[in-house]
């Protein structure tokens, strides 16, 4: 997986050089080359919430390790947060230390402009009590936060896109000491084979952190991929970062590429953060990664078409691109300061393109209304369906659906259970039936009917009336005897489905004997005789196949078919009502 990233980084043309990253300013403090303090302005998306400003593809970067090292109180160079350059802070406590931040800002301004007069400027503005007055007033008139990064503006030019000041921060960092700085040994000095490259190098003493998993259990200054600040993690009296010996060069390169990764090529699935990416170029249109990611509104047409119309012509051989190609599948979140990686996927794309095609084909379901089949859940959809929220969806699970779409594995047997327990109530509260709750139950026996050579493999998007599972015909007849009941009476409230589903799908042999007999006094009420006929061969088809006595208990998956039978069988009423009490009011007038 590091490997992959190194060569990530450096296929995508990533600076991975040690001391500079990419970062991102909201705000610039504007200058004038006489040292005025000019104003304020807002760089992006103005306007926008999500603005996350101008990018500089190469700044200066100083880890945490050099920030605090020497003992002296420290500031990042040319971007800083608004909070710094103000000399502000929520906290009182801490304003000393942001006070000393902002001081050491300035004095590298001043110290840098012996290689870029310009900065030369900015320090002088910024150093000016009525600057910081007035910034303090554009900063509360433009809503800025304290945490908002800024930069700096001189005559209309970014300092920060300039290389002019390259050498000298190259300089300057290696001056701090902690630059590089080697693990302890018994012999300093001595070299040990980088993990990444098989090099001898000096392994870095730590690595730095990884941005971006703020959101799924990440701190928002960076979580630690690698590393060895427990003595437990330790081996053969090796400190830190030695015990995983790489070079400062490789530890940039890998959360260079990581870090861009996660900014730009990943998704947030359920409390986790899902990235991709190519060994050869994929067009944003044949990416089948995305389908299973992307919303309503990212989706021009259904995901499980385009899914099929690529796999045929990647199979007909006018792909050969695609074809020879390699995805890479990365699942992360993060605990306590540290990325967990919660799975790891590599293969060839037609593979891919096969199981996700595979995955649209087992979802699909028909229409609650019968009307078709529904839209292709996406993945998000999916664990949605087995919870109340889908932040309630645990990470782990999260991951492990996204490797079953990914690498066509079986659906646990714990999400089946879920998702049935929440379409039992959805049934019980008469609320209208989850279209992905229904296609995980369905993909669910498919994979399991496919990988052991069983009746399942015989399932479809809409009913199968011909289905060899009593279970299944179970939950036909119920949806049959709840319709009855509607076109006798109309809606009474809590029926025979809502009192006696939860039963019924349970211990059949205990409940059904009981609703059929009931039956008669419903098809009593029916004025018209076709339709009594009607209900009547439905009722007498359905038992049939059911056999000749009924289940007695039915497991967590036959629940899980007659929760099926159900659906499909209600699905199909639904769409054939008029249809059927116009063909039957016609058949008893003959």
């Amino acid at each position: 997986m590091l490997d992959r990233l190194v060569t990530y980084a450096r296929e995508h043309g990533l600076d991975a050089e040690p001391g500079f990253a990419p970062k991102e300013a909201r705000w610039a403090v504007v200058c004038s080359s006489g040292g005025e303090y000019l104003g304020l302005l807002e760089l992006g998306d103005v306007g926008s919430k999500k603005n996350r400003g101008k990018s500089f593809p190469k700044a200066p970067d100083l880890n945490q390790q050099l920030l605090i090292s020497g003992g002296l109180t420290k500031s990042h160079f040319l971007i800083e947060t608004v909070g710094v350059l103000a000399g502000l802070d929520k906290d009182e406590k801490k304003l000393k230390s942001v006070l000393a931040k902002r001081a050491y800002f300035i004095g590298l301004l001043e110290q840098a402009a012996a290689v870029t007069p310009e900065l030369s400027c900015a320090a002088r503005a910024l150093g000016s009590e009525d600057t910081v007055h007035r910034l303090i007033a554009d900063l509360k008139a433009h809503k800025a936060m304290l945490s908002d990064k800024v930069t700096v503006q001189v005559d209309g030019r970014f300092l920060a896109d300039s290389d002019s000041w390259h050498d000298w921060w190259r300089d300057f960092r290696g001056s701090l000491g902690g630059a590089g700085k080697p693990a302890k040994r018994d012999k300093p000095g001595e070299k040990m084979l980088c993990f990444l490259t098989g090099a001898a190098v000096e392994p870095a003493y730590t690595h730095e952190k990884i941005k971006g998993l703020a959101g799924v259990g990440g701190l928002a200054t960076g979580d630690v991929l690698i590393g060895f600040d427990k003595e437990s993690s330790r081996s053969y009296g090796l400190e830190q970062s030695a015990n995983a010996a790489m070079s400062t060069e490789a530890v940039k390169a890998y959360q260079t590429g990581l870090n861009d990764l996660i900014a730009n090529h990943s998704v947030l699935l359920a409390g986790t953060r899902v990235a991709h990416w190519f060994r050869g170029r994929v067009a944003a249109g044949d990416d089948p990664l995305a389908w299973l990611t992307e919303t309503e509104e990212q989706e021009e047409w259904n995901a499980q078409a385009r899914a099929r119309k690529l796999m045929e012509s990647v199979g007909r051989g006018e792909r050969p691109d695609l074809a020879s190609n390699t995805y890479f599948a990365l699942t992360l979140s993060a605990n306590s300061g540290r990325v967990v990686v919660r799975d790891w996927m590599e293969g060839s794309f037609a593979e891919l393109l096969g199981n996700v095609t595979r995955w649209f084909d087992d979802l699909e379901i028909v229409h609650r209304y019968g009307s078709g089949s529904a839209k292709p859940p996406k993945l998000a959809a999916v664990l949605g369906a087995l919870e109340r929220e889908l932040k309630d969806v645990a990470a782990p699970l999260a991951s492990k659906f996204y490797r079953v779409a990914v690498r066509g594995e079986p659906i646990p047997t714990e999400a089946m259970a879920q998702a049935l327990a929440r379409a039992r109530i959805d049934v019980i509260q008469a609320n209208p039936a989850n279209h992905a709750r229904m296609s995980l139950i369905k993909a669910y026996h498919l994979r399991k009917g496919r990988r052991e050579g069983t009746m399942e493999t015989e399932l479809q998007p809409g009913l199968n009336v011909a289905l060899r599972d009593s279970a299944y015909q179970c939950g036909r007849l119920m949806a049959v005897l709840g319709r009855l009941q509607t076109s006798a009476l109309g809606d009474v409230g809590a029926g025979v489905v809502q009192r006696y589903y939860a039963a019924a799908s349970a211990t059949p042999a205990l409940v059904f004997g009981r609703l059929v007999r009931g039956a008669q006094f419903h098809l009593n009420k029916i004025e018209s005789p076709g339709l009594v006929r009607w209900f009547e061969g439905q009722i007498a088809e359905i038992c049939g196949r059911i056999g000749k006595s009924m289940p007695t208990n039915l497991n967590l998956e036959e629940q899980s078919l007659f929760a099926l039978g159900y659906y499909q069988q209600l699905a199909a009423l639904s769409a054939g009502k008029k249809k059927d009490e116009k063909e039957s009011d016609e058949s008893g007038s003959n």
